[in-house]
């Protein structure tokens, strides 16, 4: 059966000469995956742009309940990355999204919702002028509520670990910050919480394993 949903693409594989098998979260659907044949031909150079990590499309897909793989009818665009691509610390930040999400979102419960954060997250990454150093922090804290093992403060994130008294003020401010709102961090508090975050979350997920993003965000983030 025909559906129309939207989707945030998170990741594809190669498949054949010619295809690939992209990975993408629909709004409607939750984690789905689909076959595009031919799309690495020369032919139809270009057509592979659309299916890079976090591309927002607007997807018209043969969705049949319990498949592992489906396909695609229409794909297009609907919001287009302006800044996030050419500018090395956003680049730097989606990546390590692309990562985190691609190692923590499975469920297709509360597809709805979770879509609207993560597409809503990336656009604003992308408009956002100044002030996006702490926005991968503000993302995890928000993404693991959705996820159903929530931050709501400093000691949540802790876990009763050793963590000095400045530091656990800055966590608690963190918890209830949104992307726009003013914290102020150092170099050395941003990577701190962030290694306090992704160990909260290795608390909470067996298979995270390591991030290969991490080294990449340090070192554009400074």
């Amino acid at each position: 059966m025909l559906q129309k949903t939207r989707g945030i693409v998170f990741r594809f594989t190669r498949f054949r000469e010619t295809s690939i098998i992209v990975t993408i979260f629909t709004e409607h659907f939750g984690l789905q995956s689909y076959i595009v044949n031919g799309v690495r031909s020369a032919s139809v150079r270009g057509k592979m742009a659309l299916y890079q990590p976090l591309t927002l499309l607007d997807l018209v897909a043969y969705h049949k309940e319990h498949a592992n793989i489906m396909r695609l009818k229409e794909v297009k665009c609907f919001y287009q990355y302006q800044s996030i691509p050419t500018d090395i610390r956003k680049s730097g930040i989606a990546m390590f999204l692309i990562e985190l999400v691609n190692k923590t979102v499975k469920d297709e419960s509360h597809a709805h919702e979770l879509f609207d954060f993560l597409s809503t997250s990336f656009i604003t990454l992308d408009e956002m002028k100044s002030g996006y150093e702490n926005f991968h922090l503000v993302f995890m804290v928000r993404l693991s509520r959705l996820l159903g093992f929530g931050v709501f403060s400093a000691t949540d994130i802790t876990s009763g670990g050793i963590a000095d008294e400045t530091l656990l003020s800055l966590i608690g401010k963190l918890v209830n910050c949104y992307y726009h709102d003013h914290l102020e961090l150092n170099i050395m508090q941003r990577r701190d919480i962030l290694n306090w975050l992704l160990q909260f979350y290795k608390t909470h997920i067996d298979s995270l394993g390591e991030f290969k993003s991490v080294q990449v965000l340090r070192e554009v983030l400074g």
